[in-house]
């Protein structure tokens, strides 16, 4: 049991499925070390502990590539999130049939949860403008008849 609790990572972001996310993943050539970067968007994560892992789906020339992460591995140096999606289901595999702009998802705002009936609370406490009244007709336009 110390064993997992050693290896946890902490400083870890927060991100879900939909985020797009860009992995800073050590490569070892030879004797050298690099470091590689993947970005994709997260179609789902799944384990807990410190056998968690995600899987990132990128299309990379035309061909969809998907990469599965161990989310505590040393070899994943870093994660960034670079945006923050909005979807409604936790495991995004219906990607794969996408293509294009249907691929696309939208981008969720700071406001937002994933919970339904939550509103955004710069929305609440905006106020809400009046309209501003017409002007006055001049009093000879509006005495005049409309004959012609």
């Amino acid at each position: 049991m110390e064993i997992k609790q050693e290896g946890l990572k902490t400083g870890l972001p927060e991100f879900r499925p939909g985020d797009t996310v860009r992995i800073h993943n050590k490569v070892v050539e030879g004797d050298s070390e690099r470091i590689q970067y993947f970005d994709g968007v997260v179609i789902g994560r799944k384990g807990s502990g410190i056998a968690e892992t995600f899987t990132v789906r990128k299309v990379s020339f035309g061909v969809g590539i998907e990469r599965i992460f161990p989310l505590h591995s040393p070899r994943v140096e870093k994660i960034e999130v670079l945006k923050q999606g909005r979807v409604r289901r936790a495991k995004l595999f219906y990607l794969r049939g996408l293509s294009g702009k249907a691929a696309r998802l939208d981008e969720r705002t700071q406001g937002e949860s994933g919970v339904a009936g939550v509103t955004k609370p710069e929305a609440a406490a905006a106020p809400v403008p009046t309209p501003a009244p017409a002007p006055a007709k001049p009093a000879e336009q509006a005495a005049a008849p409309a004959a012609k």
